[in-house]
């Protein structure tokens, strides 16, 4: 999760008198590795996923299952019997948010072969394997996006009673701080954002309603020191820490690109991707303890990270901020990076005029400057008194410090300084699956679709407003099967980003009869298989250019195994996570039709999840049939 650095953390009182330096030293660093590198040509494609796994007790006695605290003993083992002893060792191990996650990666990127296609999974598998084998016997590991018990009483082992009070970190009265993962970086973004937004983070989800969900939905709180009853709201299930969004798991692709043009294009591109590919991997809608109305985990961590005042969140006049700021630091992106996008950026941008004004004047062409200059709106959240002053030629943190902390549904990311890597972007929006299989098959995918889109040159622009309202629909329950998503109708025929000089239209669609033609409202069915003079489809795209690749007949059939799933998931003939969670928890024996999830309940859900991940059990209602690898 970012950037980690070891050290001494300032409070947010003390942070806050350094942001004007960080901002401006991160400018100067940005401005440094730009010059260096804003010519390079790579030629060579590379990529890389990661994982995100949770750490869980199965009591089986006491038929419970707890998150385990002990992340930092499973990863500094992982790493001294992997990378620390072999740099080329196949998997790598990193830190996450909750003290119950670790992360991890391949150990090398993977390459443009088609036959590293045939590799994803047995890494994942690799990986799985590699943790399991240092936890304790009653321990597993797991794929889940959201724990379903994540906040109630008990969660965690060993069991800690939340801190309510002011000298806690989150002071939640849910989520204890010992679930924080114990470096000092993530505890400080905690306490900073509370101490920056001035209260607790408040995130509601609409409840799901059963026949026997009380109506209104209403909780009272023990310990509320008023700041739940003014947060709450009634028929949604109220939480109020960093940890109910940071302490989900995800799954993410990095893309290196061959030049810095090529980056912004896939940049662009892949961002209209962005809700469609979330609704299709579904899988969170239980929030402590209770069902929810919602399948995805994306508007939890928004609100879980918010740390806009009132002022700038358009609650009370701006008199002591300078920015109404319109979003979350976790959201999705405001402004596209290509010459191709410039047309379609019809979200107001609040931008540091200042530093727009500085980069333009650097050099920075002007798409690229206002998009460094709208993510440096925000304050550093954290910040170690070693860190201050820095040598802007050979270090970036003070970069990275803002950029790492705009947490968005893309991400754009430079070359770190004096390195051979690229210009990359980062694909954030998945949630995480429960097997090998499922994940594979979604990074495949989204791997495939910027290999297509590069060789096709296609073009999947929408207006960015459009892809906002997506983003709010992807999230709905059932989303897969119920939603309409816009999208752009004839992919082939628009913007090259190669031979289009950069437009002279500003900011906002050209006109409403072309808005009219290019895209429409379409179901994710009708996106991913195709529809009869509707829509080309994603699938048949990627199989018509797998037919003009040289593939090997095993990675072809692994591949179409991995395409078979999302056809499947998309048509509405297998279920996404989120739906499969819902049919196991409506038809428990133990379920009242309360949207309470029990902890029984959630031991026998998480139990079957385990035996799923592990081979031991099929599910062709998620997953399909057996998949043979064709070995």
């Amino acid at each position: 999760m970012g950037l980690l650095s070891q050290g001494s953390p300032l409070n947010w009182e003390e942070t806050k008198k350094h942001a004007d330096h960080v901002r401006e030293h991160g400018i100067l660093q940005f401005l440094n590795i730009y010059n260096k590198v804003k010519d390079r040509q790579k030629d060579v494609l590379k990529w890389g996923d990661e994982v995100e796994y949770m750490l869980v007790e199965m009591d089986d006695k006491n038929e419970k299952v707890r998150l385990v605290l002990n992340g930092k003993d499973v990863l500094e083992t992982l790493q001294e019997k992997g990378e620390k002893i072999n740099p080329n060792h196949p998997t790598l191990w990193r830190p996450e948010y909750g003290s119950y996650m670790i992360e991890g990666t391949p150990g090398q990127p993977y390459g443009g072969t088609m036959s590293e296609f045939n590799t994803v999974e047995d890494n994942m598998g690799k990986r799985r394997r590699e943790a399991a084998s240092v936890l304790n016997k009653n321990e597993t590991l797991l794929t889940v996006t959201s724990f379903p018990r994540l906040g109630c009483p008990g969660f965690t082992q060993p069991e800690y009673k939340p801190t309510p009070v002011e000298k806690g970190v989150s002071k939640s009265l849910f989520f204890p701080d010992e679930a924080i993962n114990r470096h000092p970086r993530f505890g400080t973004l905690t306490r900073n954002i509370r101490h920056r937004r001035g209260e607790k983070v408040v995130i509601n989800v609409p409840i799901f309603k059963d026949k026997n969900t009380p109506s209104p939905f209403v909780e009272t709180f023990a310990e509320d020191d008023g700041e739940a009853v003014r947060g709450a709201l009634p028929d949604h299930i109220y939480m109020d820490a960093m940890g109910f969004g940071m302490g989900n798991c995800c799954l993410q692709v990095t893309f290196q690109a061959c030049s810095i043009s090529e980056a912004r294009y896939l940049y662009d591109q892949l961002a209209t991707f962005c809700p469609i590919v979330m609704a299709l991997s579904a899988a969170s809608p239980v929030y402590r303890g209770f069902v929810s109305d919602i399948d995805c985990r994306w508007g939890v961590i928004s609100a879980s990270v918010d740390d806009r005042t009132p002022e700038e969140r358009g609650l009370e006049p701006l008199k002591n901020n300078k920015f109404r700021i319109h979003k979350s630091r976790y959201d999705s992106i405001d402004s596209y990076l290509s010459c191709c996008g410039e047309k379609y950026n019809d979200i107001e941008l609040t931008i540091n005029e200042d530093i727009n004004k500085q980069l333009l004047d650097a050099g920075i062409d002007r798409l690229l400057a206002q998009h460094i200059a709208h993510l440096f709106i925000r304050d550093p959240l954290s910040l170690f008194q070693e860190k201050i002053h820095l040598d802007d030629e050979n270090e970036s943190d003070h970069f990275e410090n803002l950029q790492s902390t705009n947490w968005q549904t893309m991400r754009f990311k430079p070359p770190p300084p004096n390195s051979d890597i690229g210009w990359r972007v980062e694909f954030r929006p998945m949630e995480v699956q429960l097997t090998d299989f499922e994940n594979s098959a979604y990074v495949v995918f989204i791997v495939l679709l910027t290999r297509v889109i590069l060789s096709y040159k296609l073009d999947f622009l929408i207006p960015l407003s459009k892809v906002d309202e997506n983003m709010k629909v992807a999230q709905k329950r059932n989303a897969v099967q119920e939603g309409m998503f816009y999208f752009r109708k004839d992919v082939f025929k628009g913007c090259n980003p190669v031979l289009d000089a950069p437009s002279t239209a500003q900011n906002g669609v050209e006109s409403e009869a072309n808005d009219g033609e290019e895209f429409t409202l379409m179901s994710i069915d009708t996106i991913v298989n195709g529809k009869e003079g509707v829509f080309h489809g994603l699938i048949p795209m990627l199989n018509s250019y797998l037919e003009n690749m040289e593939v090997d007949v095993d990675t072809r059939c692994t591949i179409l195994n991995y395409l078979k799933l999302i056809k499947k998931r998309a048509s509405g003939e297998l279920m996404t996570m989120a739906k499969w969670m819902r049919e196991f928890v409506s038809k428990h024996p133990q379920y009242k039709q309360d949207s309470v999830i029990t902890d029984k309940i959630n031991y026998d859900l998480l139990h079957k999840c385990d035996r799923i991940a592990r081979g031991e059990e099929k599910c062709p209602e998620l997953i399909g049939g057996p998949v043979n690898r064709g070995k």
